[in-house]
């Protein structure tokens, strides 16, 4: 008789999958839930990411923690993340990005390189954990909740800590979204400029592109081309950071291993194929697609994985520091817009 296909923890393939299939519906199917709620509502500060969080920490106060659940949602954290994150690369090109201009495309480098460093600068002066303004820096400096959940691949903080990040990043960029459109007439930009400042400033795709949009056809085809620009970023990023990371925990210079997240490479890999062309455009629509529904799943599993009681214990400071971290890239992505013109 054939011996039962094992997987590396030793376990056969089928009791593996019996063993995930539980948690890994519940995610889906809460990040499932989560994108209707958003499509019946029409409301773009109803992220499906924010949605599923919600419900999934909504399930664990109310019932606690499932045993029969517990695989599959600790799987749904990490490799369906990751696997997320690879198919983003699909929705973005190089020639996106070189339409941009130099000027547009200097402002997101220097946008993402100065504040994640300011946030974690900041966050060590409030007191706040170095993992969780890790995450704060790097969901305000990129692109919201698919950079926190991504960067915590390196930095290795708590559920607790990614819980907490993205309802700091989310109460900070549905404020943007209301803010700025009402700000473009006072602070007298033109469209175009405006579409840059949205794009370069606010954190989530959603809230960035559903804010230029305010600005009509011009101001949101910017403000969406300098998103992407930002999440193209993402995976350098996360490099950078796992190297900072592995600094921080005492390496020697010479001989610092800093976590290699094979997946940013995934995401950089897609990103050229894409931009080659040979990339059916129904492939990069299923991407659209499964990517929110993905990272909606992960994040339902982020949030059925948190205890509340450890979400009240981190106080105040975190959210004091994200929201200092929107007003520093607010400013800066504004100062940058008039400079570059």
């Amino acid at each position: 008789m054939a011996t039962p296909i094992a997987t590396s923890s030793g376990t056969p393939l089928p009791q593996r999958l019996l063993a995930l299939a539980p948690g890994l519906a519940f995610c889906f199917a809460v990040a499932g839930l989560a994108i209707l709620v958003r499509r019946a509502t029409g409301l773009a500060a109803l992220n499906p990411v924010v949605v599923a969080l919600a419900l999934g920490i909504a399930w664990r106060a109310a019932l606690g923690p499932t045993p029969s659940l517990r695989a599959g949602v600790a799987y749904a954290v990490r490799p369906v993340l990751r696997a997320a994150i690879v198919l983003l690369g699909l929705q973005v090109t190089l020639g996106m990005l070189w339409a941009l201009g130099p000027g547009a495309l200097a402002l997101a480098v220097v946008v993402v390189a100065a504040t994640l460093p300011f946030t974690i600068w900041l966050g060590a002066i409030l007191g706040v954990d170095r993992a969780l303004s890790q995450l704060i820096g790097t969901g305000t400096a990129i692109c919201g909740a698919s950079a926190i959940v991504a960067a915590n691949q390196v930095a290795r903080g708590r559920d607790e800590d990614v819980t907490y990040a993205l309802a700091v990043i989310t109460l900070c960029g549905t404020a943007a979204l209301l803010i700025f459109p009402v700000l473009a007439g006072p602070l007298g930009l033109s469209a175009q400029e405006y579409g840059l400042w949205s794009g370069a400033a606010i954190h989530e795709v959603v809230q960035a592109v559903g804010a230029a949009a305010a600005g009509g056809p011009e101001a949101a085809q910017t403000g969406t081309v300098m998103k992407l620009a930002r999440v193209f970023l993402l995976a350098p990023a996360v490099l950078a950071l796992g190297w900072w990371v592995a600094r921080q925990a005492g390496g020697a210079a010479g001989h610092v291993r800093a976590p290699v997240p094979w997946f940013a490479f995934g995401f950089l890999g897609l990103v050229v194929l894409g931009s080659t062309g040979l990339v059916p455009a129904a492939a990069v629509d299923l991407s659209r697609f499964l990517v929110p529904l993905m990272l909606a799943a992960s994040v339902a599993a982020l949030g059925f994985s948190t205890d509340l009681r450890a979400l009240r214990a981190r106080g105040m400071a975190p959210l004091m520091l994200g929201v200092a971290s929107t007003l520093f890239i607010t400013l800066l992505a504004l100062g940058g817009v008039k400079l570059i013109g």
